[in-house]
Order: C-alpha cells, then structure tokens, then sequence
C-alpha cells in the first residue's frame, strides 16, 4: 500500500472500511515521512507514507485502540535494512 498515491491510499482504505465487519479490526503498519531521512527503504515520497493525524482522520468516527510512530532497526532483506521511521494503526470499526 506504501507504493500507492494518496488518491489510490483513500480507494484502498475506503474498501477497507466498506469490507471490514462491525466490530472488526483494521492493522495498519507502515512508514512515517521521517523514513526519507533513514533511507532504509520504503517508497521514496512522503506523500505515499502516514502520519498519525492523516492516518486518525482516514478512519475517523472508528475506535483507535493504537496509533504510534517510533523508531527502530529493521532487517527485513537487502531493500528493508537499518533503522527505520514507523507507524502502527490499529482501529475497530464502530458497532
């Protein structure tokens, strides 16, 4: 989803939104524009990664049980390597 634009992020996220059940979760991990500074991998525009704002107002209206940047080492193959700029979503649909 990273690789996607933000007019493709919000045709994803909204069938998302459409197909996940009441009372069901959504999981989101992903990289943070901070991640351009790491070079560590992920797409190469900021507009494509999110912010926890961005991220809350996509699925505004929704339980956020998690929404957390950090920072930490990634060894994930040759394209993922070294510390990286993350963010974690987790989010329950309204019942």
């Amino acid at each position: 989803m990273q690789f996607t634009g933000p007019e493709g992020r919000a045709r994803l996220f909204d069938g998302m939104r459409r197909s996940c059940k009441r009372g069901g979760l959504v999981c989101i991990h992903g990289y943070t524009p901070k991640q351009l500074e790491f070079g560590t991998g992920g797409p190469p525009f900021a507009e494509n990664m999110y912010t926890e704002s961005q991220i809350r107002a996509d699925f505004a209206g929704w339980d956020t049980l998690e929404c957390r940047t950090y920072e930490r080492e990634v060894q994930e193959g040759r394209g993922h390597s070294g510390m990286s700029a993350l963010i974690d979503f987790v989010a329950r649909k309204p019942t």
